[in-house]
This record gives structure tokens, C-alpha cells and sequence, in this order.
């Protein structure tokens, strides 16, 4: 029995993974990029930072949900979890790839949603990637993730309707996009 929603929402994919089911295909998105460092950016319980660390990325989590933070900290003790704002977020260092999975642009209001993408962006090495997924019938358009990539420095290089890389087809429900400093 989950003691938090941080536990029951890991407890969703632990019981796909043990059905069989992949979980991974962030991860898998990312690593095939071949980065030596990563922020994770929305964490949440870790799943994807954790699953990069174990193919010795070095990885760093952000989260601002305290709740999810705990997870991935009982999760992964060894790994970097930071609690922080992605709005404001400030690390003073650089990653060769900064990941947003799970539609972390909708969690926050759609007035903060630019400043969100900017400051991610801003943790984008030079030749790095930012990749991100996101449903598209929440108010935040591809348009409006491009240009706020673009204002921070990135621009569009592939875009996806799965993590697994299937074509993105215009009018789709979902995308993931990969951006270039």
C-alpha cells in the first residue's frame, strides 16, 4: 500500500515493468543521444533520471513537488535531487542534455510556461540537446514551446509523435520535440 501519491504514481510503472511493458523510452530517447550529463528536469520520482544513472550518465533531478522529491531520494539516495521552481531555475552549470518527460510544461500555469522553457534551456550546453513531451490539447502549442526555445538559444532539429520515434504527424494529440544549442 502507497504511503504518498509520489509512491502510487511510481507504483503505476513499477506494475507496467513488471507486466512487461517498456517504461523507459525517455531514457532510452535520451541516452540515444549520447550525453555524459543530463538534468532531468521535473523529475518527479526519478524514473528517468534513475534509469540514465544506471547506464553511467551522471544525472541531476528538479523537481518543485517536495512529495515526488522524497521518492526519487528514497529511490536513488546516491543521485542529486534538487527542489527548485523550473521557472527561475539557476544550477550555474551546463548539461549536454536536459530532458522534460512526462508533459512537465503543463504542470505549471500557462503564463510561466515560456520562462519554464527559457530557464531549461539556459542549462543547454554548447552542441547540446533539450528534449521534451508534451500533450498538445492543454493550451500550449508547438508554436509557442518553439519560440520560447528559441528565445532560449534552441532550435528544432526532429520531432516525434512517441518516444520511441514514430513520425509526428501535424494535428496530433502528442510531440516530442529535440532542440539544438
Amino acid at each position: 500500500m502507497s504511503n504518498s501519491y509520489g509512491e502510487a504514481y511510481q507504483d503505476k510503472f513499477d506494475s507496467l515493468a513488471q507486466r512487461g511493458i517498456a517504461v523507459h523510452g525517455e531514457a532510452s530517447m535520451v541516452r540515444s543521444l549520447a550525453p555524459g550529463s543530463v538534468l532531468d528536469a521535473g523529475c518527479g520520482t526519478g524514473r528517468v533520471a534513475i534509469e540514465l544513472a544506471r547506464h553511467d550518465i551522471e544525472v541531476v533531478g528538479v523537481d518543485l513537488d517536495i512529495v515526488m522529491l522524497s521518492e526519487a531520494r528514497r529511490r536513488a539516495p546516491e543521485l542529486t535531487w534538487v527542489q527548485a521552481d523550473l521557472a527561475t531555475l539557476a544550477l550555474g552549470r551546463l548539461f549536454d542534455v536536459v530532458v522534460l518527460a512526462g508533459n512537465v510544461p503543463l504542470f505549471c500555469s500557462v503564463s510561466t510556461r515560456p520562462a519554464l522553457i527559457e530557464a531549461c534551456a539556459n542549462h543547454v550546453a554548447s552542441d547540446g540537446a533539450m528534449v521534451a513531451g508534451f500533450q498538445l490539447d492543454q493550451g500550449f502549442s508547438l508554436d509557442d514551446y518553439d519560440l520560447s526555445c528559441k528565445a532560449g538559444g534552441l532550435t528544432l532539429v526532429e520531432r516525434w509523435s512517441t518516444w520511441n520515434g514514430e513520425p509526428y504527424v501535424d494535428g496530433g494529440g502528442y510531440a516530442v520535440s529535440l532542440h539544438r544549442r
